[in-house]
């Protein structure tokens, strides 16, 4: 092809395109001046006319724009339909190349002439396609075959078309910002030279047979994972001719006979969407061009579909086929947190934080398949949000309409990802056109799966580092460690995180497991785990410190400071009673899990809920439990008595007082999601709850026998980032356990903060604290070794088990030898509260006995376990299927447990009653083995 020729054939490509990018253009202008009964018209003689003119081009210059053709011709689901009826019949054969050119080109390829390789060769070919045409033949031994031959001169052409195409696209994302589809071509222009060497198809086609074992399809196939498709034999190949297997079948497009066949169209493109996750998945080397004319259908029963074509074909590194499935599973689970990491993975970086838009852009990727007569209605549902999500954007990068509208939020898209991508917008066209529903986020869901099946399931035998590299504390913590490994080998645990206090030090920080059932990344100690009502205890402490600031007082009337609150009937409701979960709104709010989810975001409508609510029962009458009522009756009272927001409070009260800056929060910022664990249920344990009975402590809408439906649904709502990032006092604090464990170690010292913990490869409070609030400020730093003088003298002076304070006096009479500067710097900076009498308040006895119920389970904010004497010896709050943080404060002693496969509460229990034993601390009746309800049925933790 002369030069002359290459500037003609691209001055027809740039005239076309030009032309029907501004008739496109003028239409939008003429629009605005049309009636809406004449605008559909409009648009389907516009492109009815661009159809024309893109299939004559198409059908002109042959080459590279045919398999451009045929690929639109398969998107049935978004194209108009005059798109795909002009353009189908580029899914039929071409017109022939001569015979002679293609005996000419086997002689010189494979050294004989056709007479001599062949005994029988048919001249009038079975296809003619943009790259080679196809002829039936029998070979001197009497096998049937197809000879594939390349045409003369189309490497030049193609390789000219490639050119065009790139020049085109920069064309568009010059003139239309928010169409560049330059990853796209830019590894088409990488892959499409590959179809030009037929002995690469070659080897292709024999690894795709291999890998699909499709001659022997249950030999060594995982359950559920074997596809049942044909693939010809590969007889012999040069670089521009093919001999293969002769397998007589059905074309797709030919729907008459595939009815007078009896074949079943929906179960015949589900086999060919399992082939291909197969090949995507679990191989990593997929063929990137399923249109029809690549596929056959046999005629014998039952069918199966015949794969053909395997010169466009993509193999992609581990770590991409893994960053694919995350992706994709990220999708099946709602899992924000490891959509950014499958991303991450894969190399696709976004200009914008909007986690929410990224799933529903991915999701809108793997949608089902629609029938081609529901185009429209697709076109518009995608387009309608494809605004929606740059409106959004728009808002969030703060531009203009014209800013928007060249503004592009992808930074960088792998191109390994694009082939895939043309792979399922093909395979959802050839749906369309067959008119079957595939429900993609079902069909590949195992095959997705099992491409981590090697790393989700390495629990301790397998995994050495399965239990994070940290040292070993004490002995009971080594102890530990075995106990971890054997619910490890039980497949009790995911991930987890304990960390224990005793007399200020910590003597337990294990870390274990891996993040997420689809994320293998290993828990760290500074790892953040939701923990669900564990929060509850944050949310208390917060109050409490109001209290002891003088900000608040546990006996005023919630109204007085909140007045709005006063409506139907509240005015009486005081502090303590919201405390002791007394207030009667143990179900307000309750209707929202039903009703919408998404309100829990909405901090201002929810506290506008609770100040509008109805109390059930009379204020300090009856102990229920306020499941999640709780933290919102917490943060409008922390708000309204300190003018600051809570989490402003949580950073100055405790935050950074206890050093734990980055390892816990009530609502997680951005920039935090790669140390985010990753909720999942324990199946066997959640069938246990149908064998609990009613629990009279808690409300009627909490009740076991309605758990089961609420636990399943908790983990993808509370994956997501934008559930993730709300403020939700009750429900969505994200800690480690070394930093819930200090705030407990804390409050068992009676406010007096213990000395930093001994430094380790991820040093607590080394974190940059997100948001930083100018309202909080953190305190100075000290020596660690004054800190911990300063902290065992100041334990002589924490409150007695009869609510008295002892002073700096010593048995004597004589003040100790802590000066009256160290004094004031304990007292100023080592401690979060001052009140001598705050564990009575925590528990709820002594002075404070009159604002709880006798014999209740809550003190004032907090949990309160009996011992085994029947004295309250302990008191914390656990959260929603295990993870929980409790302190002894006549013992010293604090825990936090972390973890993210949630449960009845058997991990936890099993971990706290090790612990305690080994330290000879009675073990809380909570987290007692005799707390079983029928044989091996346990109470579970539901707080």
């Amino acid at each position: 092809m002369g030069w002359g020729n290459i500037y003609k054939r691209r001055m027809k490509v740039f005239t076309v395109a030009v032309i029907i990018y501004l008739d496109y253009k003028t239409l939008q202008q003429r629009e605005r001046w049309s009636s809406k009964s004449k605008r559909a018209a409009l648009w389907e003689k516009t492109h009815e006319r661009n159809a024309k003119r893109l299939l004559s081009l198409i059908v002109e210059l042959e080459g590279l724009w045919v398999k451009m053709g045929q690929y639109l011709s398969t998107r049935a689901d978004v194209l108009p339909q005059a798109y795909i009826v002009l353009l189908k019949q580029l899914q039929d054969s071409l017109p022939p190349r001569p015979v002679k050119e293609v005996c000419r080109t086997i002689q010189k390829e494979l050294g004989k002439s056709v007479a001599d390789l062949f005994s029988e060769f048919v001249e009038t070919p079975l296809a003619t396609a943009s790259i080679a045409q196809v002829h039936r033949a029998t070979l001197n031994d009497g096998r049937s075959v197809v000879v594939k031959v390349q045409h003369e001169g189309i490497k030049t052409v193609i390789l000219e078309d490639l050119k065009n195409a790139k020049s085109i696209v920069d064309w568009i994302a010059w003139a239309e910002p928010q169409y560049d589809f330059n990853p796209m071509i830019d590894e088409w222009c990488k892959e499409a030279p590959k179809e030009l060497d037929f002995n690469h198809e070659a080897e292709n086609t024999r690894t795709v047979s291999k890998n699909l074992n499709y001659k022997d399809k249950r030999d060594g196939a995982a359950p559920g994972n074997a596809v049942d498709v044909l693939i010809p034999e590969v007889i012999q190949s040069s670089e521009k001719c093919l001999v293969l297997e002769y397998m007589d079948g059905i074309r797709l497009n030919d729907k008459e006979s595939l009815d007078a066949f009896g074949v079943d169209k929906q179960k015949l493109l589900e086999e060919i969407t399992r082939a291909y996750a197969h090949q995507i998945y679990v191989d990593g080397f997929f063929n990137g061009d399923p249109h029809p004319g690549n596929f056959l259908v046999s005629k014998e029963p039952p069918h199966r579909p015949i794969l053909l074509d395997f010169g466009l074909t993509k193999r992609v590194s581990t770590s991409m086929k893994q960053g694919l499935a995350k992706m994709f599973l990220a999708c099946c689970e709602g899992d924000h947190v490891a959509l950014l990491s499958a991303f991450a993975e894969m190399g696709l970086r976004l200009r914008v934080d909007l986690p929410e838009q990224a799933m529903e852009v991915t999701n809108v990727f793997f949608r089902a398949s629609t029938p081609a007569s529901q185009a429209l209605e697709t076109i518009k549902s995608i387009s309608d949000q494809r605004a929606k999500n740059m409106k959004v954007v728009q808002e969030k990068m703060k531009l203009n309409k014209k800013e928007a509208s060249h503004f592009n939020p992808v930074d960088a898209f792998p191109g390994d990802a694009v082939i895939f991508m043309r792979v399922l917008n093909l395979l959802r066209g050839l749906s369309s056109i067959m008119d079957a529903h595939i429900v993609y986020l079902d069909m590949m869901r195992p095959f997705a799966e099992s491409v981590l099946q090697g790393t989700i399931n390495r629990g301790p035998t397998t995994n050495a580092e399965w239990i994070h590299d940290t040292p070993v504390l004490s002995d009971v913590e080594a102890k530990l460690r075995q106990l971890l490994i054997k619910l490890g080998h039980d497949d009790k645990i995911l991930g987890i995180q304990v960390c224990a206090y005793k007399d200020g030090k910590v003597i337990i920080d294990t870390a274990a497991g891996m993040l997420g059932k689809y994320d293998p990344r290993p828990v760290q100690p500074d790892s953040l785990f939701p923990v669900f009502s564990a929060t509850k205890g944050i949310t208390a402490g917060l109050v409490h410190s109001l209290v002891d600031s003088g900000k608040l007082k546990l006996e005023e009337n919630v109204a007085t400071i909140w007045p709005v609150f006063g409506a139907n009937g509240k005015d009486n409701i005081k502090v303590h009673h919201v405390l002791n979960h007394t207030s009667g709104l143990h179900n307000a709010l309750a209707n929202i899990m039903t009703e919408n989810p998404l309100i829990l975001c909405e901090w201002d409508e929810c506290l506008h809920r609770m100040a509008m609510s109805v109390p059930e029962t009379e204020p300090g009458q009856q102990q229920l439990y306020h499941y999640l009522s709780f933290g919102w009756l917490c943060g409008g009272i922390i708000e309204h008595a300190s003018g600051m927001k809570l989490q402003e409070v949580l950073e100055e009260k405790l935050i950074h007082p206890l050093n734990i800056e980055g390892e816990l929060y009530i609502g997680v910022p951005p920039g935090v999601e790669s140390r985010l664990a990753t909720l999942t249920v324990d199946m066997e344990d959640l069938k246990s709850l149908s064998n609990i009975g009613s629990r009279p402590d808690l409300p009627s809408s909490f009740q076991p026998e309605n758990l089961s439906k609420v636990v399943t649904a908790l983990p993808m709502l509370f994956n997501s980032l934008n559930i993730r990032r709300a403020i939700i006092p009750a429900a969505n604090g994200h800690c480690s356990a070394r930093a819930l464990a200090r705030y407990y170690a804390t409050l068992a010292a009676g406010g007096i903060v213990p000395p930093p913990p001994a430094a380790s490869s991820i040093s607590l409070g080394s974190h940059p604290h997100i948001p930083k609030f100018p309202t909080a400020k953190k305190p100075k730093k000290k020596i660690s070794q004054i800190r911990e003088v300063l902290f065992l003298k100041s334990l002589t002076r924490r409150t007695d088990q009869n609510g008295s304070s002892n002073d700096s006096t010593d048995s004597s009479g004589k003040h100790s030898d802590t000066s009256k500067d160290d004094l004031e710097t304990t007292t100023r900076a080592d401690r979060i509260f001052s009140d001598p009498k705050v564990l009575d308040a925590f528990l709820g006895v002594g002075d404070y006995s009159n604002m709880v119920i006798p014999n209740g389970k809550f003190g004032l904010g907090f949990r309160r376990f009996d011992s085994e004497d029947g004295s309250i010896g302990s008191f914390g709050h656990s959260g929603m299927g295990g993870s929980t943080g409790f302190c002894d404060n006549k013992h010293n002693f604090a825990i936090a447990v972390t973890l993210n496969k949630m449960s009845l509460g058997g991990v936890t229990r099993s971990i706290i009653e090790l612990v305690c034993s080994e330290l000879n601390i009675p073990v809380p009746e909570e987290y007692s083995k005799r707390d079983e309800i029928g044989p091996g049925v346990q109470t579970p933790i539901i707080n």
